[in-house]
């Protein structure tokens, strides 16, 4: 599921893609799937591309959240939450600082995809 996830965000270009692995840290999911982009058209593209997916292949989404402007939209998977920021929501809310004690893998370098550990 975290693979269709991140090959579905890569599609729209995104300028950043983190994978947080928080098992060992929190009881209210596993992973979360953080995907920068830098238009508020590219973070209901990348939440709408994920989701008709995920919908393809049978996997229930619990929950869909974003703010009025859509700059940030939550998509909830139970065991993946996947965050999807425009870079200056990404910056405010500082996921990956807060978890900053969670393993992480970048996923895009250099314009590439990186295979997912």
């Amino acid at each position: 599921m975290l693979r269709l996830a991140v090959t579905e965000a890569f599609e729209v270009k995104p300028t950043s893609i983190v994978h947080l692995d928080l098992r060992d840290l929190c009881s209210f999911t596993d992973y979360f799937l953080i995907v920068s982009v830098s238009s508020i058209r590219q973070v209901l593209a990348v939440a709408d591309r994920i989701e008709a997916r995920l919908r393809d292949e049978r996997i229930r989404i619990f929950h869909r959240e974003e703010d009025r402007e859509a700059r940030w939209i939550l998509l909830d998977y139970s065991d993946v939450i996947i965050h999807i920021f425009d870079e200056e929501m990404r910056l405010y809310y500082d996921l990956e600082g807060l978890w900053a004690d969670a393993p992480r893998q970048e996923l895009v370098q250099n314009g590439s995809l990186v295979p997912l550990r």
